[in-house]
């Protein structure tokens, strides 16, 4: 399943994006964010689960971003608020079908990714 992003572009420090994800199945329970910034590894950022409502999400970020589910449009969104330039990065929207406190943070536990959307933070 091919995953798809949405809602990425360039801000100023201290401003205000959101992400959009679709397209994943009725079989993933838990839709994550990940981002990559240049020379960097993938790094988790925040988890949801469609079915509890359970939300996870990094020290780096808790507190300035929300990741919620959002029906009828069926999308699982990640509000960035109080942006940084160290927040410049390609955000991934990444599915897995159970939610596992340590799992949730493992790339490789996930069957499904998108492209990846473009976030640029100047200072």
């Amino acid at each position: 399943v091919q995953l798809v992003e949405s809602g990425g572009g360039l801000v100023q420090a201290g401003d205000s994006l959101r992400l959009s994800c679709a397209r994943f199945g009725r079989t993933h329970d838990v839709v994550a964010w990940f981002r990559q910034a240049p020379g960097k590894e993938r790094e988790f950022v925040a988890a949801i689960s469609r079915g509890t409502g359970n939300t996870h999400y990094s020290d780096s970020v808790k507190g300035r971003f929300t990741i919620s589910a959002i029906n009828p449009e069926n999308t699982v969104d990640l509000q960035m608020n109080s942006l940084k330039p160290e927040d410049t990065a390609i955000y991934y929207c990444a599915a897995q079908p159970a939610w596992h406190r340590i799992s949730i943070k493992v790339l490789k536990a996930y069957d499904s990714w998108g492209q990846g959307t473009q976030v640029t933070v100047s200072s």
